[in-house]
């Protein structure tokens, strides 16, 4: 791939791209890293899915991938005691190559976070930082934001000192870190360390439809993860929102899962409606599903068996 078939692949179905000339430029490097951290502190989603397949849209591109799974900041986030999060990393640590990652590294917080300069950089971004900025980074990824402990409004700033400890090229997460990676933007250089590009992946709107935003790991009964069977993914997406010839989950699921995953996908159906018809991108099929040339039942079907297939991998 040449440079500009690289950035293609690393901006396909992002939700956003902060610093492309960084994200550039750090392409022409022998080996860029990136990194993505998860808090380990429940069954793995449908959510974590998105950025894992971007992390190795990176790794295809050259990237070497960084995978930090943030014990620290789960127990800083009240996401469970220190026997539940030792836990999780175990079972978080099978999972990457399964889906599809060929090397990443993957580091524990706790194995660096406890450094004298680390600790030193935190601080230092800490008083830098107001009170309310602390709060608001906070409010899209903090667990019981209006009884928030002093310990959550530290997590922004480790993160942001995550980033040198690092020494990463490009983040990706989810659009709800933003305001994270804004005060990155803002203050990385209080502790003497590069901007680095940031690429925000898609959330996934509620299985339930437009009324309930977006997907929630609160809702169980809007989320596929891990522990669910293969009979329960399919009925979540067999009772989806998916009003026929518009924009739905579904459809979501389709462009931002699936065809990165399968590349092309075909549906079978009788003669009467159609016949099978095979889709080797998502564009041709998105067109036909607005034009209602495409059921949603027929959509379902596939999606819900792309699913399992998915999930299958990685229990």
């Amino acid at each position: 791939m040449n440079t500009k078939e690289k950035l293609n692949l690393i901006k396909r179905n992002a939700a956003e791209v902060l610093g492309e000339e960084k994200l550039e430029s750090s392409l022409k490097k022998s080996q860029p890293i990136v990194y993505c951290g998860y808090e380990p502190s429940g069954d793995i989603h449908i959510g974590h899915y998105v950025t894992i397949l971007k992390l190795k849209d990176f790794e295809d591109a050259g990237f070497k991938v960084k995978i930090l799974l943030a014990d620290w900041h789960a127990w800083l986030n009240k996401k469970g005691d220190w026997e539940f999060i030792n836990d999780q990393v175990k079972k978080w640590k099978s999972v990457f190559k399964k889906i599809g990652l060929k090397n990443p590294e993957i580091i524990t917080g706790t194995s660096f976070q406890k450094k004298p300069d680390y600790i030193e950089d935190v601080f230092t971004l800490a008083g830098n930082s107001t009170l309310n900025r602390g709060i608001r980074s906070m409010q899209a990824v903090a667990r019981d934001i209006e009884h928030a402990k002093v310990t959550q409004l530290i997590y922004p700033f480790m993160q942001v000192a995550d980033m040198k400890a690092l020494n990463v090229d490009a983040v990706v997460a989810g659009m709800e870190q933003r305001k994270i990676h804004m005060i990155a933007i803002e203050s990385l250089k209080d502790i003497n360390y590069e901007v680095p590009s940031f690429v925000h992946t898609s959330l996934i709107s509620s299985l339930k439809g437009p009324d309930a935003g977006k997907m929630s790991s609160s809702d169980k009964s809007s989320l596929i993860s891990i522990k669910d069977s293969p009979e329960e993914i399919k009925k979540k997406i067999v009772k989806a929102y998916c009003p026929e010839g518009e924009p739905n989950p579904v459809l979501e699921i389709t462009k931002i899962l699936i065809f990165p995953t399968f590349e092309k996908i075909e549906i079978s159906r009788p003669k009467k409606f159609g016949g099978n018809i095979t889709y080797d991108n998502y564009e041709n099929l998105e067109k036909d599903f607005s034009n209602k040339k495409l059921h949603p039942m027929d959509l379902k079907n596939i999606v819900g068996e792309k699913l399992v297939e998915m999930f299958k991998k990685i229990k």
